[in-house]
């Protein structure tokens, strides 16, 4: 069965970056599309962006769009979700999830079967 971690969260000042990671085991990541998505506290989960299985494709969150970028690089089994320009409003857990195939409508990811347990990203000064 497919199981996910992520890491490279932490506490950043506004303006910084990180790059998160989604790591697979037990399986490998080459069929299934991947999605990034976050939890403020006291808001909804809410997906931030998306990746076919070949890479090919790509989605983004407005609010993230041209501050945010996915890959992937199937070889390690892991997908990036690299954050630059960061803004306080960004702060929340962030959970990577796989599925055979990611449907957006309107702006909602669906499709996901196995989700890691997130983790958490601070931006304050």
């Amino acid at each position: 069965q497919l199981q996910l971690v992520e890491s490279g969260g932490g506490l950043v000042q506004p303006g910084g970056s990180l790059r998160l990671s989604c790591a697979a085991s037990g399986s490998t990541l080459d069929y299934y599309a991947i999605g990034w998505f976050r939890q403020a506290p006291g808001k909804e989960r809410e997906g931030v962006s998306c990746i076919s299985s070949s890479g090919g494709n790509t989605n983004y969150k407005d609010s993230v769009k041209g501050r945010f970028t996915i890959s992937r690089d199937n070889a390690k089994n892991t997908v990036y979700l690299q954050m630059n320009s960061l803004k306080p409003e960004d702060t929340a857990v962030y959970y990577c999830a796989a599925g055979s195939t990611i449907v957006v409508v309107g702006g909602k990811y669906y499709g996901m079967d196995y989700w890691g347990k997130g983790i958490l990203v601070t931006v304050s000064s």
